[in-house]
């Protein structure tokens, strides 16, 4: 069967990249003080940063359900099928109301819920897209996604708790004790839950604690004789930042590509600029 894999922003794939590996992708919005944006199309890492450090009013939005019934209506006028994999349930209603909108699309739209964002996200459409030119169905696709829901991990090391403050995630004391003793929160994204994982003194203890997490978690699922991939986040709008960050986690993972991408505006809102992420998911396909 001819089948389209769709995706969102918060995959950190955007449409060019999308256009070039045959995965379609769907912009999300950005309002900036009542203003709406669209991730990766015109709203830059630069100017959305410069914003929330200027105090502006930032959200993210999930996408309009006309928008989203459209897009499904035209790739099913080319495709016999459709998967689409939206961000988290646990982390936006976007995922349950587009549960909801496939209902009327008698199994031809699979919406595959497998609790990931970022570059956990990523992996799971690039293997989709794999299982997709293997033959199999949405079906099965959407089936297999959703078993290994839970083989990823993501780690954010932040920089300021302002942001976090902002968002009702720490309180006002929590912030201003932290801010006090140069705490950095290590936080997690697993199974569609952004939580707490660990404070540490300083970025460069919560950068080594963050490889230190990720590297017995890559051991465990090696051991577990199962393909992984390692990814390096930020949320730092200038792309030296990056290259640095993915040059050192490189070093502790000598002979694995460690892919790199920006953290998606959705979680960079409520962490602000400054933060470092690592992910690894376990692969279905390569």
């Amino acid at each position: 069967m001819n089948i389209a894999i769709l995706t969102d922003t918060n995959s950190g794939i955007f449409p060019a990249e999308g256009q070039a590996h045959g995965i379609h992708v769907l912009p999300m919005p950005v309002i900036l003080d009542g203003k709406t944006y669209y991730e990766g199309v015109n709203l830059t890492a630069e100017a959305f940063y410069k914003h929330l450090e200027q105090g502006g009013q930032v959200s993210t939005s999930q996408p309009a359900p006309g928008d989203v019934l459209s897009l499904w209506e035209g790739l099913l006028a080319d495709y016999d099928e459709v998967v689409y994999l939206p961000m988290s349930s646990g982390l936006s209603a976007s995922c349950r109301s587009a549960i909801g909108l496939a209902e009327e699309f008698g199994g031809k739209v699979q919406v595959v819920d497998n609790h990931r964002i970022s570059m956990t996200l990523r992996d799971a459409v690039y293997d989709a897209k794999a299982l997709a030119d293997q033959g199999q169905s949405a079906a099965q696709i959407k089936q297999a996604l959703e078993e290994t829901a839970a083989d990823s991990m993501i780690f954010v090391g932040v920089e300021t708790l302002k942001y976090l403050k902002a968002s009702g995630r720490v309180t006002p004391a929590g912030a201003a004790l932290g801010a006090a003793l140069n705490l950095k929160p290590l936080l997690k994204i697993e199974g569609g839950r952004l939580d707490a994982y660990a404070k540490v003194r300083g970025m460069t203890k919560c950068k080594q604690k963050m490889l230190q997490a990720i590297q017995a978690l890559a051991q465990d699922y090696a051991a577990k004789g199962w393909p992984i991939t390692i990814g390096a986040a930020d949320s730092h709008p200038d792309p030296a930042a990056g290259e640095a960050w993915t040059a050192q986690v490189a070093a502790l993972f000598p002979g694995c590509d460690i892919q790199y991408r920006p953290l998606p505006f959705s979680i960079g809102c409520h962490i602000g600029p400054g933060a470092f992420g690592l992910t690894v998911s376990r692969r279905l396909a390569r």
